[in-house]
């Protein structure tokens, strides 16, 4: 029987799940986002992260499903750094969306939804993505993604919106200023990642009417902008899968009752869905 090692990298975060006579084994290394990261750089991550955690076992196939994959350029650029990591296996490098429509939907026919660091959507056939409401990053689009999210908690804060019990709140969770911020965001790498991360804040501090119109306002965007467009929606489930997706799945149960869509899956992460796939 194959040994197969499964990936699901996002930009944050890297779950890694492998198959071996009937047993599983999850491992977990820093997201993989070829925009950010070279294929030099790709393969001292997995040979410094990975590669320890799987010694003495022979992988036989890879199945990759990574952020930023959807480009050809950078699928290639992780595909060639799983060969000079495991120089004999066979791998196959798809994007995420791929891993969420499958995870999702398994061989049905759905639209699927990622709500992490990042956001995107498709409509799945069963088979393959047909439509795909174009995913901009976190500069010009990623509307309710955890980058999305985190901006607004940052202009609420630097804008001087947030009442005073919500900024003494913020003071005491995060030890920062105006310059420290703006270098994160300007010029420190990753700062999607760094953005993202003020998600917490929203998650810690539910029932503030402030933080519930970040959060209502910010899916909204994403159903409006991109799930509005698929006119599969009104005769298909919906499903979702990412931190933001599951965290705050109350708020997507409540659009999808306004917009009059069927909720399907929501789950944290797509890995039990694509375990399930590939072991059919």
């Amino acid at each position: 029987m194959a040994i197969t090692l499964i990936a699901d990298s996002g930009a944050t975060k890297a779950e890694w799940c492998l198959l071996q006579n009937g047993k599983k084994k999850s491992i977990y290394t820093q997201g993989i986002s070829p925009y950010f990261l070279n294929t030099e750089q790709i393969t001292n991550l997995l040979n410094k992260e990975l590669a320890p955690r799987l010694k003495q076992v022979e992988v036989d196939e890879i199945y990759y499903y990574g952020t930023g994959c959807a480009n050809a350029a950078n699928a290639r650029s992780v595909k060639r750094a799983l060969h000079n990591v495991f120089a004999g296996a066979y791998a196959e490098v798809t994007h995420d969306l791929a891993a969420a429509a499958r995870a999702l939907c398994g061989r049905q026919k759905g639209i699927a939804c990622i709500l992490g660091t990042g956001s995107n959507s498709c409509y799945y056939n069963g088979k393959r993505i047909v439509k795909n409401s174009p995913g901009l990053g976190y500069v010009l689009g990623d509307e309710g993604s955890g980058a999305y999210l985190g901006k607004k908690v940052i202009q609420y804060y630097l804008y001087g919106t947030f009442d005073e019990e919500l900024r003494g709140r913020f003071d005491l969770t995060y030890t920062t200023n105006a310059t420290e911020i703006l270098e994160n965001v300007y010029k420190k790498p990753l700062p999607n990642r760094y953005l993202a991360g003020f998600t917490k804040f929203l998650a810690e501090n539910r029932g503030h009417y402030m933080v519930e119109n970040i959060i209502e306002d910010g899916l909204n965007d994403f159903f409006f902008t991109h799930l509005c467009k698929y006119k599969e929606i009104w005769s298909l489930p919906v499903s979702f899968t990412g931190g933001v997706a599951f965290g705050f799945k109350d708020v997507i149960q409540q659009l999808c009752n306004s917009y009059e869509f069927e909720l399907g899956n929501v789950m944290k992460n797509p890995m039990e869905g694509l375990v399930a796939f590939h072991t059919k």
